[in-house]
């Protein structure tokens, strides 16, 4: 006879996949994957950066990856198991870039750090086109 305990576990957390949604679930594992392997490359440098970090990557994945998922038309995908991982690497590599643009971003706001607003905004004006 099955332990009771484990019957009632598996069949939460198929309710909870369902609650999520099968979709928005890989699409969180792969946020949540991107998010952990460029923290393992390029490790922040204070708990603030980590916590920025961590959200613009998750964040990168999940809108990035919809948004490459509908410019494309791959919806077609979510009807299969082989289509929901691949689905997951679309989240998974939407996310990467986000981390490196978090970490240019705080760079470049370190090395500013002190300077009046004016010379921070003429600063920008030089780098954006």
């Amino acid at each position: 006879m099955p332990d009771p305990t484990a019957s009632a576990g598996a069949a939460g957390a198929a309710l909870g996949w369902k609650a999520v949604g099968g979709a928005a679930g890989f699409a969180a594992c792969g946020a949540g994957l991107a998010a952990v392997i460029v923290m393992l490359m390029t490790p922040p440098r204070s708990p603030r950066e980590w916590a920025v970090g961590l959200i613009c990557t998750v964040l990168g994945s999940i809108c990035g990856g919809a948004a490459v998922v509908q410019r494309f038309g791959l919806q077609e995908w979510l009807h299969s198991y082989t289509g929901l991982v691949a689905i997951m690497g679309v989240a998974f590599a939407c996310g990467l870039p986000a981390w490196a643009i978090v970490r240019w971003g705080f760079t470049w706001m370190i090395q500013r750090e002190g300077k009046p607003l004016d010379e921070v905004i003429a600063d920008a004006r030089k780098v954006l086109p």
